[in-house]
């Protein structure tokens, strides 16, 4: 099945696969960021292969200079009963991946908290905005540049 996923995706879309791989049986295909909505259409719609539940969405902190973030896209298909990762990377001076919301509408709450837990903005969500942390709060509290003791004073707490 992983053949035919790559081979599909490498003819129907030869300019957005950038690599992929396979480990224990688990594919994962890292795609360019600006055509993972078409990409993730054809995915679902496809009657061949029909990934049509995002399981899970994250961002991943790389902490290197080329791609620093990943947004990682964990795909399964019910009628073939076949998971797949998707991958693409983000770099830090241009942290904007397009929304998959309008392909799988499950990724809403998961996007949402790669947001506020990354700072990587989803263009065209419908609802962006913080989940976890207050809306004036600035910083991104799993980026691992951030202190692991918090940044003191940086959220207002209750004193005794």
């Amino acid at each position: 099945m992983n053949e035919l996923i790559l081979e599909k995706l490498k003819q129907r879309f030869p300019e957005s696969v950038e690599s992929s791989n396979e480990f224990r049986g688990d594919l994962t295909v890292q795609i360019k960021k600006n055509h993972i909505v078409k990409v993730g259409e054809f995915l679902k719609n496809d009657p061949d292969l029909q990934f049509d539940m995002v399981i899970d969405l994250l961002g991943v902190d790389m902490y290197r200079p080329e791609g620093r973030f990943e947004v990682v896209y964990n795909l399964y298909s019910i009628k073939n009963k076949k998971f797949l990762r998707l991958k693409v990377l983000v770099e830090e001076e241009e942290c904007i991946v397009p929304s998959v919301v309008s392909v799988w509408s499950g990724a809403n709450w998961h996007e949402r908290e790669t947001f506020d837990m990354f700072g990587i903005k989803f263009a065209g969500h419908p609802d962006l905005r913080r989940m976890y942390m207050p809306e004036e709060y600035q910083y991104h509290p799993l980026r691992k540049d951030f202190p692991l003791m918090g940044i003191p004073d940086s959220l207002p707490l209750p004193r005794k």
